[in-house]
């Protein structure tokens, strides 16, 4: 599609708003929202006051909606196949909306969610892109996949939300990066295989989670009975647990992770027990019931607690299953942490090499 004709699209969705026609801001808004040329065909203007679901609801395949800056009330579901919803960064904030939500995204907001990408087992949804929005305030989920393919969540700051900022089950290859997910009642960015339920750990042929800040949440980031994925460059601090990596005694089981270059600081926030953890605090990178994962070139410094699970890098027995297995902890910087930078409180063989450190658990793991 040439500029011109864009151009024109764009003139002719926001004949109320006279002002945005002008040719200034009608030229910045191109340049933000120009599809690349893997992107199909259409591109949909949505102005404060105008509903983003009605069009996500007429969005073909491919399609990019771009939303401008303003706070739109109201859950929303996706589940176009190519779909790109963009705002213009977080002053483009999607928000709960007080009276009942109906149409397309009710059983999104119904469940508590800011926005659900959904597709099912037999046909997940494929190449959907969340990018540069704000979703804020919303029960449950901020930003909520199920049977996706390659859902991407770039840019997004996730505040505020009761459970997880970003989260996603059912799914592959998903790629979150970039993000700001902080204040979450649960975890800045959450991945299982099932959310609810347990099961045999998930090939995510290559899940990437990389360059996110993590902070002010129970838990950063929560990697659940999940194989093939690598978490890189993030930065977790100020939360009660940096890094959850967790399995147990289905099969497969949880593994061939790479955690690296990550840093991993000051996550000494107190949170209370629940009916399935004790309470947390004073926890930097944990694997529990985890196995084949490598855990290397991170920077943990500075998570101290008198919590079970308490310390720098820590191995710890799962509760509903066997101990993690042959784990490689290497060349990682894990200073100033307590009780101990590195603890091996579970029963498996795991290998410790290269990390600089200075108290262990058993002594002789530095």
């Amino acid at each position: 599609m040439s500029t011109q004709k864009l151009t024109h699209r764009i003139i002719r969705q926001s004949r109320p708003y006279a002002a945005l026609a002008a040719a200034g801001a009608t030229t910045a808004l191109l340049a933000l929202a120009a599809p690349t040329p893997a992107q199909a065909t259409g591109l949909h203007l949505v102005l404060p006051g105008q509903s983003i679901q009605q069009a996500i609801d007429r969005s073909a395949p491919g399609d990019t909606i771009l939303v401008t800056p303003g706070t739109y009330r109201g859950s929303l579901r996706i589940s176009v196949p190519g779909l790109t919803l963009r705002g213009m960064g977080a002053t483009t904030v999607i928000a709960p909306q007080d009276d009942p939500v109906t149409g397309s995204a009710a059983d999104c907001a119904a469940a508590g969610h800011g926005i659900c990408v959904t597709g099912t087992a037999d046909k997940p949804v494929p190449d959907v892109t969340i990018e540069s929005l704000a979703v804020s305030g919303f029960v449950h989920n901020g930003i909520w996949g199920s049977g996706t393919d390659r859902l991407t969540v770039r840019r997004v700051l996730a505040e505020q939300n009761g459970q997880e900022g970003i989260g996603e089950e059912k799914s592959v290859r998903g790629r979150f990066t970039d993000n700001t997910s902080r204040d979450n009642g649960e975890a800045g960015i959450f991945l299982a295989n099932i959310a609810d339920g347990k099961g045999g750990a998930t090939d995510t042929q290559g899940t990437l989670i990389a360059r996110n800040d993590l902070t002010g949440n129970r838990m950063g980031l929560v990697v659940r009975r999940l194989r093939d994925l690598t978490v890189e460059h993030n930065t977790m601090s100020s939360n009660c647990a940096g890094v959850f990596l967790v399995g147990d005694d289905d099969r497969p089981r949880t593994g061939d992770l790479d955690v690296r270059d990550n840093q991993v600081t000051g996550n000494n926030s107190y949170c209370p027990a629940t009916d399935k953890l004790p309470y947390l605090q004073g926890i930097g990178i944990v694997l529990t019931g985890v196995e084949q994962t490598r855990v290397t070139h991170n920077q943990v410094t500075g998570n101290t607690g008198a919590a079970p699970m308490s310390g720098g890098i820590v191995l710890f027995k799962s509760f509903n299953g066997g101990p993690s297995m042959d784990n490689t902890i290497s060349d990682n910087i894990v200073t100033g942490n307590g009780p101990a930078d590195l603890a091996d409180r579970d029963t498996g063989t795991n290998t410790f090499t290269g990390n600089q450190c200075q108290t262990s658990e058993p002594a002789g793991r530095c």
